[in-house]
C-alpha cells in the first residue's frame, strides 16, 4: 500500500530570507507545524540562554496559526509549504537558507537551557579534524527507557503549566554523563556533511525513523564521532505533532533500506546510550550479532 504521501498534491516552497548580522556560529534548523506557543518559547529560549549568536532557521508547515506572520514580524528567515510537508521536506528546504558552517536540527517544542550552544561547541573543538554527529541530551516531564534521555522531571507538558524559573535552577544538578549514539535532536554537525549524505532522506516523509536513517547514512559515509553532550541540555516537551500525522512505516523501511532493525543499529553499532569511550569502532561480527541480523532478516522477510 502507497503511503498517504504519494497521493497528496505537489509541494509548493515560499521563501523569506533576512539580512544575516554577521558572527554567528550555528544555523538552527526549527521545523514547525501550528505550535506557535511552543515555537515562541523554542525561539526566545535560544535568544537568551545561548552563549553565542546564531542563525534561526524555520520551515513553517501549513502555518495557518499565524506562524508565518509571526516568523516575519520577528525577523526570522523561514521557508513555508501550504500542508505539512513533514520533517524530511521541512529541514532539506530550510538548508537553502543556512549561511554557517554548523546545521543544528531542533524541534518546536523544545527550550534550551543555558550553556546547551556553549557545551556543543567546546566538543566540536575537541572533535578536531574528524567528521563528527554530536547530540544534546534531552530532558523530559515522563519516565523513559531511552538511556540518553533524563526522564521523569516534570516541569510542564504545555506553555501554561511550563516552570522555567524551577527548571533553570534544577537542571545542571540531574547527574548524566556523556554518551554514545547521537541521533535525535538536537544536533550538530558541519554543512559540508549535511551536503554530502543529502540531508533527510524524504522516502521517510512525514518523518518516523528519519533520524536513525540519517545516523545510518552518516556510519555508511565513515563517521564514527557520534557523542551525547551531558552539559548541553534542553527541555523536551514530547512529541507534540507526531500524534496528528499519518505515520509512514518507518521501522519496515529502515529494515528494508539497511538490512537490520533500528534497534540492531543503535545497540552494535552506535552504542546508543552507552558511556561515551570514544570513537565508535566497527563492530566485529559476535554471536550475539549474528543472531539480531538472522532474526532481522526473517522480519524483513515477513514485513
Amino acid at each position: 500500500m502507497l503511503h498517504p504521501g504519494f497521493t497528496a498534491t505537489p509541494l509548493s516552497f515560499e521563501r523569506h530570507e533576512v539580512p544575516g548580522a554577521g558572527g554567528e556560529v550555528f544555523s538552527i534548523v526549527i521545523p514547525t507545524w501550528n505550535n506557535l506557543e511552543y515555537l515562541k518559547l523554542c525561539v526566545r529560549s535560544i535568544r537568551e540562554n545561548s552563549a553565542f549568536r546564531h542563525q534561526i532557521l524555520l520551515h513553517v508547515n501549513d502555518g495557518s496559526d499565524g506562524t508565518a506572520e509571526w516568523a516575519k514580524a520577528e525577523g526570522l528567515a523561514f521557508t513555508r509549504t501550504p500542508q505539512n510537508a513533514g520533517v524530511c521536506f521541512a529541514c532539506n528546504a530550510a538548508r537553502a537558507l543556512v549561511r554557517t558552517p554548523y546545521i543544528v536540527y531542533m524541534n518546536d517544542d523544545m527550550f534550551v537551557l543555558p550553556g546547551w550552544d556553549a557545551a556543543l561547541k567546546e566538543e566540536i573543538d575537541l572533535a578536531g579534524d574528524a567528521p563528527f554527529f554530536i547530540s544534546a541530551t534531552m530532558i523530559e516531564p515522563f519516565p523513559t527507557r531511552s538511556k540518553p534521555v533524563i526522564g521523569g522531571k516534570d516541569f510542564g507538558t504545555t506553555p501554561q503549566s511550563f516552570d522555567e524559573a524551577r527548571l533553570k535552577r534544577e537542571f545542571a544538578s540531574f547527574p548524566k554523563d556523556d554518551w554514545c549514539g547521537a541521533t535525535r535532536p538536537p544536533n550538530v554537525m558541519p554543512t559540508w556533511l549535511w551536503d554530502l549524505v543529502g540531508g533527510y532522506s524524504v522516502e521517510f516523509s512525514p518523518g518516523l525513523y528519519s533520524d536513525p536513517d540519517l545516523s545510518a547514512k552518516l556510519y555508511t559515509a565513515g563517521v564514527r564521532y557520534f557523542k551525547g553532550v551531558a552539559r548541553s541540555r534542553v527541555y523536551h516537551f514530547v512529541s507534540k505533532s507526531v500524534g496528528r500525522i499519518v505515520p509512514n512505516r518507518g521501522r519496515a523501511q529502515f529494515l528494508e533500506k539497511w538490512g537490520m532493525a533500528p534497534s540492531t543499529f543503535y545497540r552494535f553499532f552506535l552504542r546508543k546510550g552507552e558511556p561515551w569511550e570514544g570513537a565508535l569502532r566497527t563492530p566485529e561480527l559476535s554471536g550475539a550479532l549474528r543472531r539480531r541480523l538472522r532474526a532481522d532478516a526473517i522480519s524483513r522477510f515477513f514485513s
